[in-house]
């Protein structure tokens, strides 16, 4: 059976700059993962990111979705951003239609969905999300944990095999943290992957299946959290896990 998502040997340069953001990533994942990927800023975390749905294309390597190479034209980029949805780390990034229901409407009704389909479609992601009271306020009048579970209701909407995460849980507090998790398990245990990208560590030792970490554009380790976790090297790059023990 082949991967839910595979990036092989990608390498990418934004324009204008000459060193490469990413430099031969290659990371598979597999359906119904909880997958956490690190590394520090600068690493490629969020660049990889925006190659899973066409986003970026690379310059040399290939992403596959489902064993099925990506296909760049304006039908291919469709049935990939269908299948693999991607929640910006900046919801403002996200979020621009007037109201909340728009907002979530826009992917399902570009799918082809009717009207009908589509306001039954809302209305589900947004219980899941706990945005149902919100879907006649305007986007721009959220506080920014609404704004981020708003963001993923327009995602969800979209019922992608694939969510990727980019650091969707920066700035909340925990009571919203622990409703995404619950948001996160649900989906897991619906044969949904879901990557997160993040630096917080514990998320990546306590829920994590697969812990991915990159550096200098690269991924340099993708495995379980104790493995990961049981290297030395790898423990460096990252970081301490008490920044405050450093300076204390």
């Amino acid at each position: 059976m082949p991967s839910v998502l595979e990036w092989n040997d990608v390498y990418y340069t934004f324009p204008g700059t000459s060193m490469p953001a990413l430099r031969g990533a290659s990371l598979r994942l597999e359906y119904g993962q909880r997958v956490v990927l690190l590394g520090r800023n600068g690493a490629g975390k969020s660049t990889l990111l925006l190659h899973a749905n066409g986003i970026l294309r690379p310059s040399a390597g290939t992403v596959h979705i489902a064993g099925t190479p990506l296909d760049y034209s304006q039908h291919g980029l469709r049935i990939a951003r269908r299948q693999v949805g991607l929640v910006f780390q900046n919801p403002d990034d996200q979020l621009f239609s007037a109201s909340v229901a728009q907002d979530i409407s826009f992917g399902p009704l570009n799918m082809g969905l009717s009207i009908t389909a589509t306001r039954q479609r809302v209305s589900q992601v947004a219980v899941r999300c706990g945005v149902s009271d919100l879907l006649d306020r305007p986007t721009h009048a959220l506080s920014g944990g609404q704004k981020a579970r708003v963001a993923l209701a327009g995602v969800l909407a979209m019922e992608p095999r694939v969510i990727l995460a980019d650091e969707t849980i920066a700035g909340l507090d925990p009571w919203m943290q622990q409703q995404v998790f619950v948001i996160f398990n649900q989906l897991v245990a619906e044969g949904t992957t879901v990557l997160l990208a993040t630096h917080a560590l514990d998320v990546a030792r306590h829920w994590a299946d697969l812990v991915v970490v990159m550096e200098s554009g690269c991924v340099v380790a993708a495995d379980t959290p104790a493995q990961v976790f049981a290297d030395q090297t790898l423990c460096e790059l990252l970081g301490p896990p008490d920044p405050w023990k450093e300076t204390g």
